[in-house]
């Protein structure tokens, strides 16, 4: 660990929490490169992620995509400084496959191994300057787009800083005091995230899947108050008030949203009229937007955040990223969006936290921990274990 270089570490980072196996390398704050290889087509005749699928694509693709990685960065494994991999929250399959290729990696090159936290690297992914941001400009028929907004960038991070995180897998709202040892969670789903919840309902609107891309298409063509889809845990005994929280102020749930819709299509089919689908797919999704997007900034106003970050597959909807940017701008929030191919699984944010601690001096977990398939957001890192006297 004395010869490791903490100004400017080159780490390479390693994701297979789902179905993307991902390798990325970073140098300090700067993105050298970021491979992804998705598995995504061999899921949708399932109409969803296939745990053991996802599983065996990780193996065939680790391999092809680390030499791809390293040959498009123009540095070999003897230059890497350390390796960081995410060990949770995941499929425990994946995990597995990810963590036991990191292993072996710095078991047969000597590197130093960090275990870190998937959800936190998301938020590190955006201290990441080696990508152009966009500039903020509202687009061509006038409307806000968030998705221009800027990263976090120059690797400092805002005083008050908040991550909103909008996945297949997650839906989160977290606190930000230090990216490498303070992370707190301030609300989450308590059944399915907003992106399951977008994959059954295209399921039930026979689009397909992924369920986002398409229902985000279709939806500008229907009317997205045409029908009043439920926002679940926005009653009074959930909510409470600022003085006296409830039970669920900042948490959502979709899984009654889903119901709504299932049993809307069922009406219509029942009385032999033809489905609105367009009509439907807007209604659902401004459903979707609204709660998580109204949540998202109360929690932000009643805990002096300033600054919010977007991250997760699902930033890439077009009204999320629409809806999140007005509703920041008229809270007064400062609103942060890396690139989209960054807000999606990826090694480079697993890279990029990496070299965050070890840029803080953190030291690395070594090879005996175990991934954890629900591991919480407070452990940004694991902790190397102590060995006993007698191994």
């Amino acid at each position: 660990m004395s010869g490791l270089n903490r100004q400017q570490p080159l780490v390479l980072g390693i994701e297979s929490s789902c179905d993307e196996t991902g390798v990325g390398i970073v140098r300090g704050t700067t993105l050298l490169t970021n491979t992804v290889s998705s598995s995504m087509d061999e899921h949708a005749r399932f109409g969803g992620v296939i745990p053991e699928i996802a599983s065996r694509a990780h193996l065939d693709a680790f391999v092809p995509t680390l030499q791809e990685s390293l040959h498009e960065a123009g540095v070999t494994l003897d230059e890497i400084d350390a390796i960081a991999v995410t060990s949770g929250p995941g499929l425990a399959g994946a995990l597995m496959v990810g963590v036991c290729a990191a292993k072996a990696l710095a078991v047969a090159t000597g590197k130093p191994l960090y275990a870190i936290n998937h959800l936190v690297a998301h938020v590190g992914v955006g201290l990441l300057d080696g990508r152009r941001a966009l500039d903020g400009r509202p687009s061509a028929d006038g409307k806000h787009d968030a998705g221009a907004a800027a990263g976090l960038g120059a690797g400092q991070l805002p005083e008050n800083l908040g991550a909103l995180l909008v996945s297949g897998g997650h839906t989160e709202i977290l606190r930000i005091r230090s990216i490498t040892d303070d992370v707190e969670l301030l609300g989450s789903t308590i059944d399915d995230a907003a992106g399951e919840a977008y994959d059954k309902v295209a399921r039930i609107l026979g689009l397909g899947y992924p369920g986002g891309p398409a229902i985000d298409k279709l939806a500008r063509q229907g009317n997205p108050k045409s029908i009043r889809f439920p926002r679940g845990l926005t009653q009074p005994k959930y909510m409470g008030t600022a003085g006296e929280k409830g039970p669920h102020r900042y948490d959502w749930s979709f899984s009654g949203l889903k119901t709504a819709v299932a049993r809307c299509v069922e009406q219509f089919e029942a009385r032999g009229e033809e489905v609105p689908v367009a009509d439907i797919a807007a209604a659902f999704q401004e459903a979707v937007v609204d709660v998580v997007t109204s949540k998202a900034v109360l929690a932000c106003k009643e805990n002096g955040i300033t600054d919010l970050l977007l991250g997760g597959g699902v930033a890439a909807n077009s009204r999320l990223r629409e809806l999140t940017g007005q509703r920041c701008t008229s809270a007064g929030i400062r609103l942060h969006v890396p690139p989209l191919d960054l807000c999606t699984d990826n090694g480079a944010m697993v890279a990029a936290l990496g070299a965050q601690l070890i840029m803080a001096g953190i030291g690395p977990s070594g090879v005996e921990f175990a991934p954890d398939s629900s591991m919480p957001v407070t452990t940004v890192s694991v902790p190397a274990r102590a060995v006993s006297p007698g191994r």
